[in-house]
């Protein structure tokens, strides 16, 4: 056989072989895709949240006062809403704390007649824990140093109440009342909590307006009143934003009593274990006693053990 008829016999068997391989990944992949499609329909039918938009058309409340019906508040809100309820970790967590927290804060509100939508305000600053901002405002209720002194709160090298939940919910309710009585609503109150009432004075002055809602404010301070609207809302109905929490997912309130401490404890270590419990147990529920110790002068403390 010379080399051109060995040629042409060679490319007419790769041919035939190419074709035959074509013919089976076709096969492959038309399999492949039927299964895929099937496996995507079960995941579809599996979703534990459907994304869908978490806005409605109706009036929203906070504190007892109504968010102006107009395109700008609506869009505004629809951002925070949307932020809120597909913030799906942070907003489970935050379900979880509230059964815990939220009983302390609806006493101390109510007793100092604040509305009680005012809880959520905690939400808003720290996420229902202890948190230090980069400013240095620390708590649940973010106080800075001078604003927690001036409002009762003690704070010092060995103790600092913004961390005591009681203690700071009262001085936030104090505050959350002198803000009302200086600017009228509040909506105006939670806005100048979040930008400092100094700030907030002067846009007012400025814009000549004397609303939140028709103010022209930072970013932060712009989105805050209706981040606070949205969460009231997802948190008053978690079912209808797809959280679904039973009893005991939950995290319970603690079983605690009080010790009465009149006189300086040199070591909280110690303290713990004639108490029965570690020093880490003790922190907990005392996050309020920042050094291993405690000088006392003329203060009484109130330390929480578990019962």
């Amino acid at each position: 056989m010379n080399t051109r008829k060995l040629f042409s016999t060679f490319s007419l068997l790769s041919g035939s072989i190419f074709t035959f391989l074509i013919f089976i990944s076709y096969a492959n992949v038309e399999e492949t895709d039927s299964v895929d499609t099937d496996h995507a329909i079960v995941e579809e039918n599996n979703l534990q949240q459907v994304i869908k938009s978490a806005y409605e058309d109706k009036t929203y409340y906070f504190a007892g006062e109504a968010m102006p019906n107009t395109f700008d508040c609506k869009e505004r809100l629809d951002r925070e809403l949307s932020v809120n309820a597909y913030w799906q970790s942070n907003t489970l967590l935050n379900l979880k704390k509230a059964n815990r927290h939220f009983p302390i804060m609806e006493r101390v509100l109510a007793e100092y007649g604040v509305p009680d939508d005012f809880k959520y305000l905690a939400v808003a600053e720290s996420d229902l824990r202890n948190a230090t901002s980069h400013a240095n405002a620390k708590g649940f209720w973010q106080f800075r140093k001078l604003a927690a002194k001036d409002y009762g709160l003690e704070v010092n090298d060995e103790v600092d109440e913004r961390y005591h939940v009681e203690k700071s919910t009262r001085a936030a309710a104090k505050y959350l009342k002198w803000l009302y009585k200086r600017y009228g609503s509040w909506a105006n109150a939670c806005a100048a909590y979040n930008m400092g009432p100094g700030n907030f004075s002067k846009v007012t002055k400025s814009q000549k307006e004397g609303s939140f809602y028709d103010l022209n404010v930072n970013i932060e301070t712009g989105r805050y009143v209706f981040r606070l609207i949205a969460i009231k809302e997802i948190m008053s109905n978690p079912e209808g934003f797809g959280f679904y929490l039973d009893a005991h997912e939950k995290y319970p309130e603690i079983d605690t009593y009080q010790v009465e401490v009149k006189e300086s404890v040199p070591s909280w270590s110690a303290f713990a274990k004639q108490n029965g419990i570690s020093y880490r147990t003790l922190k907990v529920l005392n996050p309020w006693l920042i050094d291993s110790k405690l000088t006392v002068k003329k203060n009484t403390y109130y330390v929480k053990l578990p019962r």
